[in-house]
């Protein structure tokens, strides 16, 4: 299973990345881990992010980091309220910044880089209001294959 890939250490560290992600931001940040990719990167980002129901956060503005660790491809999807303020090549510098680490086979650290990133890119648009609540769970979701 994917969820055996990361020790409990490993993923406390990106838990705690996609806490600090969030401290600055109303966005919402996800990470979700399979070994292979069913399909498409990007369609099976998009079906995982469904799944999710990432789509029903209150402002729209929440991002998966999909990763198929096996297969070595990633994803980076945002939410509609994202993607109507933001033009299309927004999540560049952050994938350039996530494949740095993967290169190097250093999965964690391209996540927590990219978790981190994610809520840098959020704050500008996407600020952190008094009341904000955490709609979806900092835990990693994994895949069952």
């Amino acid at each position: 299973m994917a969820k055996d890939i990361f020790t409990e250490t490993e993923q406390q560290l990106v838990r705690d990345a996609i806490q600090d992600a969030e401290l600055n931001t109303s966005g919402e940040v996800k990470i979700h881990i399979e070994r292979k990719c069913k399909g498409e990167t990007m369609d099976r980002a998009s079906f995982v992010f469904e799944q999710l129901e990432m789509h029903k956060t209150k402002l729209r503005n929440s991002v998966l980091i999909y990763l198929a660790i096996e297969d070595r491809e990633f994803a980076i999807l945002g939410d509609t309220g994202i993607n109507q303020k933001l033009p299309e090549d927004f999540w560049n510098s952050t994938s350039l910044l996530m494949l740095e680490y993967f290169k190097k086979g250093d999965f964690v650290g391209g996540l927590v880089a990219g978790a981190k990133e994610a809520g840098q890119q959020l704050k500008a648009h996407f600020p952190y209001r008094k009341g904000n609540i955490n709609e979806l769970s900092d835990d990693i979701s994994f895949g069952k294959n």
